[in-house]
């Protein structure tokens, strides 16, 4: 695989076991960085999450979302071929990341403490649901099971109308804490020796961290605040409203001194902006459906373009909400040349750039690959000769040639 010598994590080889979401975003995001990634597959489908559907010219998009930029071996874990095959290419990795079910690296003799003994080089990252030592550590968790246990869902919403948030917030953003630690593992191993430590993260412990707000607030009010929709239980005004020509604005103020912009300069509201239960943060929350129903009927005698142009003026925040299909011809994407094309199996896709905008390097934006794709030359790489992956393949190690392969 072709890699740029310049890139952050050039030089860096990542194996991957790993399915749906929060390993491959992990893993995604080292792939961004210029790491080499291998995804090892099981033969038989490989990540489930190939499968959610077909919507992408015969792919999943949640697949084709956060496997880009990576290499497909296929591998039977359940075979002592397999195994070995496995340890040959951990030989020559600098990372292990993982999110299989719970206690399934332990029976595959890829524990911590097995990793530190056989790949002592080698930082171990694990992704589970609940982390171990608890009661619930046992359990399967998926995205949305998280979200509920960890309280997301109820301040998500509306009173009695709790939600998940769209994305899959646990999924994601423990990727992303996992990926963050083993960046900085790699950054402190160039000054040290030893062992590299392993690095558990649960999506328990990330969406409990990201309820860090709603936390503090519990426990020193003693009481729980209640979801608002669009809107948030810490600020007001602060939330979505309704505009004269049909569509939605989302207006927010952050302090007193904006609220008070916004009631003379927008609203032309002197009394609002005099009105004492208005004065402070603490006084308009508590008053919010008063203060509400005055910008709500502001807003539906103005159009979108109006009202956004005059709280622009007042340094007020605005926005417009959008759907997902709108989103796809947004100017912002666009000005900014954010989107790239990328190679899949079945034809080239458009797809955004990372985040992370760094001067003098592009990201590779890797193709997404073919389940086993790349299986023959990952292991002649780790110097099998091609008898030896055919015979291999004969005994049932390895999944059959796919498109692309061998190479």
């Amino acid at each position: 695989m072709n890699q740029n010598p310049t890139a952050p994590l050039a030089g860096v080889t990542v194996v991957a076991l790993e399915q749906a979401v929060s390993a491959p975003m992990c893993t995604r995001t080292l792939a961004d960085f210029g790491a080499r990634v291998i995804k090892v597959e099981n033969p038989k489908g490989g990540d489930f999450a190939r499968d959610y559907d077909d919507v992408v010219n015969g792919m999943a998009a949640h697949f084709v979302w956060v496997n880009r930029g990576k290499e497909s071996v296929t591998l039977d874990l359940k075979s002592q071929d397999g195994i070995d095959l496995l340890h040959r290419l951990l030989d020559g990795a600098d990372v292990l990341v993982s999110n299989l079910a719970p206690g399934a690296t332990a029976r595959l003799g890829l524990s911590p403490d097995d990793l530190a003994q056989r790949h002592p080089d080698l930082i171990a990252t694990l992704i589970d649901g609940f982390g171990a030592g608890g009661p619930l550590s046992h359990k399967r968790a998926y995205d949305l099971l998280v979200q509920a246990e960890s309280g997301v869902c109820a301040v998500t919403g509306r009173p009695g109308e709790p939600a998940k948030p769209g994305p899959p917030v646990a999924d994601v953003t423990s990727g992303l804490y996992a990926a963050l630690s083993i960046m900085a593992l790699l950054y402190s191993r160039k000054g040290g020796a030893g062992p590299a430590p392993a690095v558990s993260i649960s999506l328990f412990d990330t969406m409990t961290e990201m309820m860090g707000y709603h936390l503090t607030y519990a426990r020193h009010s003693g009481s729980d605040q209640e979801p608002l929709g669009m809107s948030s239980p810490a600020v007001a005004p602060y939330g979505a409203y309704a505009t004269g020509d049909g569509q939605t604005v989302v207006l927010g103020t952050t302090n007193d001194r904006e609220w008070q912009r916004f009631a003379r300069e927008i609203l032309l509201r002197a009394d609002l902006a005099d009105d004492p239960r208005f004065r402070t943060n603490s006084e308009r929350v508590r008053n919010r459906a008063v203060l509400d129903a005055e910008i709500g009927a502001w807003c539906a005698r103005h159009d979108l373009a109006f009202i956004q142009k005059t709280a622009d003026a007042a340094a007020i925040g605005n926005s417009r909400y959008n759907l997902a299909s709108e989103v796809l011809e947004h100017p912002q994407l666009a000005a900014r040349g954010r989107w790239r094309e990328i190679d899949t199996p079945n034809g080239a896709i458009p797809a955004l750039l990372p985040p992370p905008v760094i001067d003098g390097f592009d990201p590779p934006m890797g193709a997404v690959p073919g389940l086993g794709e790349h299986t023959d030359r990952v292991l002649a790489d780790a110097g099998l000769s091609r008898n030896e992956i055919a015979e291999l393949r004969a005994r049932g190690a390895l999944g059959p040639v796919r498109p692309g392969g061998p190479e």
